[in-house]
Parts: structure tokens; sequence; C-alpha cells
């Protein structure tokens, strides 16, 4: 029999129709799908960078030691520049400067005594002295004359005449001792006591000045306007020097610190204007300006693998601050960053 004996069935006719437009959609819907996802590869890719905020941070160490006696601030309170932080209590150390200012007060008399000079009554007792010496040695000479002339009678022995001319010698000596020491008195202090005098002095200014600025550190004080952010001592903790007391974070001083491959970093420069959205701001732009590029990359951020042929890309720090104020930008949020877009 002839297939015009035995023609299809109805329904296997209107099945082929049928499968044949369903076949050209799922055609034209595979080639769009290659379609867009070709034209999605050909486009330029964002270079997205993540980066956080960074504040400027100050840490307060002891720079003596002692007793905390008060730390009047606490963890996340706003202090002002001149502010006491902490206040250090040393008793021995304020003796000292009591010990220092009473020499510093000895050595100043002893200045003021030497430019006064040789009191009125010195010189007087001097010149007494020398009179004294004048007449023992009239005296001494008198009595070596008789018992010389008493000699060469023999009516002396020669010991009574060795005695007289030995007083005679000393009386000379005292006399001319005596009038050495009124010259002195009457000349006054030379020159190199003055400068002894005044190196003395300047020596206890220089121990009262060193004391004074040791007590000053007794009492730690803001070196700006920041916000506590650490403490790390309490009430009647013993401190050295060099022990932290606390940390302060200068909230107006603050950047978005960026750790770029050493291949990115070609793509920006000191000065380069660029738009960064904070997540935690609700995806906030901000202009930022670069402002620091580390001269020298600190640690590998792609490691080499024999398989690829790859080799370690340094990385380097990038600073970049906000062109005007955010002032809810704090410290540690995220932030992120389209290299290929700068704000002009």
């Amino acid at each position: 029999m002839s297939e015009q004996d035995n023609p299809p069935p109805a329904g296997a006719r209107s099945g082929t129709r049928s499968a044949v437009p369903a076949a050209i959609l799922v055609t034209l819907i595979v080639a769009g799908i290659v379609a867009l996802s070709l034209w999605y590869a050909v486009q330029p890719q964002p270079l997205l960078v993540q980066g956080e905020a960074d504040a400027r941070r100050i840490d307060i160490a002891a720079r003596i030691d002692g007793r905390v006696a008060q730390r009047p601030v606490d963890r996340g309170q706003n202090v002002a520049a001149g502010q006491v932080l902490v206040a250090i209590d040393n008793p021995e150390l304020l003796t000292k400067l009591k010990e220092a200012q009473a020499a510093q007060a000895v050595a100043a008399a002893d200045l003021a005594r030497i430019n006064v000079g040789t009191r009125a009554e010195v010189v007087n007792a001097r010149r007494a002295a020398v009179a004294s010496a004048q007449a023992n040695l009239t005296l001494q000479q008198q009595t070596y004359d008789r018992t010389r002339q008493l000699t060469e009678k023999d009516f002396a022995s020669v010991q009574k005449l060795d005695e007289a001319t030995a007083a005679l010698d000393v009386a000379h000596r005292t006399l001319e001792q005596s009038k050495a020491a009124l010259d002195e008195a009457v000349t006054g202090y030379t020159a190199e006591e003055h400068h002894v005098a005044e190196a003395s002095l300047a020596k206890a200014n220089a121990a009262i000045a060193t004391l004074q600025a040791q007590v000053g550190e007794l009492t730690v004080t803001a070196p700006a306007s920041s916000q506590v952010y650490q403490v790390g001592t309490e009430a009647g903790e013993y401190v050295s020097p060099g022990v932290p007391l606390l940390s302060l974070v200068d909230l107006s001083d603050v950047w978005l610190r960026f750790d770029l491959r050493e291949d990115l970093v070609k793509r920006i420069k000191v000065g380069d204007r660029v738009a960064v959205r904070i997540p935690a701001l609700g995806d906030r732009q901000v202009a930022v300006e670069v402002r620091t590029i580390a001269t020298r990359g600190e640690y590998a951020g792609w490691r080499a693998t024999r398989a690829t042929g790859d080799f370690d890309l340094r990385t380097f720090e990038v600073r970049a601050y906000p062109v005007d104020k955010v002032p809810e930008l704090r410290p540690g949020m995220s932030a992120y960053v389209d290299l290929a877009e700068k704000v002009k």
C-alpha cells in the first residue's frame, strides 16, 4: 500500500507544525544570551579597590616614674588641647627640686659675696696685722743688734746670736706675709674666682630647670583636640618611663588608606582626585585627593607560582584625604574606589 492509501493522523501533523516555532524561539534565546555575554565580555570592567578610613593616633606614654594619682578621662571621651589626662604622684622628685633650689640659693649668695669683694673689716684687720708685724720686726732688729755687740765683746754666747738672727728672719717673713694678705684683701677676688662662682650658679640653675621639667611631666595633658581611644592605666597603678598611659585619635585628621599592588600604583599619582564610596554612610560618594604614595613597597600581595610563571607584586600604601570634611567618617570604615573614574 502507498502513503496515499494510509495518510498520517491529523494530530501528528499539527504537532510537527508547532515544534518548528518552539525550536526557532529556543535558538533565538540562546543566540541572545551568547550575544549578551559577548557584549559584557568586551565592556571595560571597573577596577574596584577596597580600603579603610584611618586617623592620626597619638600614643601618650609616661616620661617619669610614679603612681597614678588621677585619671579624669575615660574611653570615648572628647578632650580639648591642654586638658589634663593623667596626674602622676612622685614625692621624691618634689623633694629633689627643693634640694636643688636650696643649692641654687647657696650658689647665688656665694656669687654675690664675690661680686661685693672683701669686707672693710677684713681690710682693716689685715692692715693691723701688717703694723704688728712691722713692730715685731723693729723689736727683733734691735735685739739682734744688741746681741751681736755683746757677742763681739764675749758678753754673750754665739748661740744667743744665732737665736736672735733666726728671730729676725722670722719677723721679716711675717711682715712680708702680712703685706701680701693686705694686698689680696685690697685687690679683691680674682677673675677666675668670679668665673667659678658664676659656673656654680649656672649649674644650680640647670639642675633646677631639669627637675622642673620632670615635675611638669607629672601632669600629662592632651597635645591636641581629640578623642580617647584606649586607656592603659588606672588610678593607683605605678608607671615607669615609656609605659603607655592612653591613646588618642584625632577625628579632625581622617584619611582613607588603600594598599595597592605595584601594577596598580602606576594608575594614580599624587594630586589625583578620585571618587570613593563609603558603605557605612549609605554608599555615599566622597571626593578624595591622593596626597601620599609610599616610597617603597612593604609586602608581596601576589605569590609567584612556577605553573603560571608569575612574580611577586609588592604592595604600596596610598593615602587619600577627603576634599571636603566628612564629620561622619570614622576610622575603620570601609571604602572602595574605581581607579578608572576620576573626579574632575
